[in-house]
């Protein structure tokens, strides 16, 4: 998990309700610890090593079966102890099945956050899971609409960068500024405008 401070997240909910008086947009930032559990992953590595004990085994040793088969139990059980750490097993797989993981949580959270219910069809996530090095940005139809594929992705490269420095808040606090730039440019405040989102940071463990 991405180490916030509650300093880091109080200036990630300032930025946020900053943004948003600016338009009648909402923005919602979320940080996953995960997106699965990858609980298989070393339950199959594990298998699939214990598979290959027995052959030299039965070739270079005068074993019976039954410590054969006793050893082959202790390696499987070993590997997968070794393996469980939530690091370990989230670099056992693949990378297109951890970003498509991440992306179907963010598509979770967009519809969990209501996103999909503000006004206007405004809602912006901005999301990232940490064990798959992930960032996101969903737009609804409203926004996404008026703003270019490339300039969400920018602003996710920008964020992605200073996490990669060491620097998650402020990555979170320019992310939020530069959404909340084009939710002003295209969804001005207006009359009617009522807060509908949280305005903090949503971590998930």
């Amino acid at each position: 998990m991405l180490l916030m401070t509650p300093g880091d997240e109080a200036r990630i909910g300032q930025a946020i309700a900053a943004a948003e008086r600016e338009t009648s947009g909402e923005i919602v930032a979320v940080i996953a610890a995960e997106s699965s559990t990858y609980l298989y992953a070393p339950v199959l590595w594990a298998a699939l090593i214990a598979l290959l004990v027995p052959w030299p085994l039965i070739w270079f040793t005068w074993l019976s079966v039954y410590w054969i088969y006793l050893i082959q139990l202790a390696v499987f059980a070993g590997a997968a102890a070794l393996l469980l750490p939530r690091r370990v097993r989230t670099m056992l797989v693949p990378a297109s099945v951890k970003k498509s993981r991440a992306h179907r949580r963010a598509v979770e959270q967009f519809l969990a956050q209501n996103l999909h219910t503000t006004e206007g069809r405004t809602g912006v996530l901005i999301f990232v899971s940490a064990a798959e090095r992930y960032a996101e940005i969903l737009a609804d139809s409203g926004i996404n609409a008026l703003v270019p594929k490339s300039e969400w992705q920018a602003i996710v490269d920008d964020l992605v960068r200073q996490i990669g420095s060491g620097r998650p808040a402020d990555g979170f606090v320019s992310a939020v500024a530069a959404v909340g730039k084009h939710l002003a440019k295209h969804f001005p405040p207006g009359s009617a405008d009522h807060n509908e989102l949280p305005d903090h940071l949503i971590i998930l463990a």
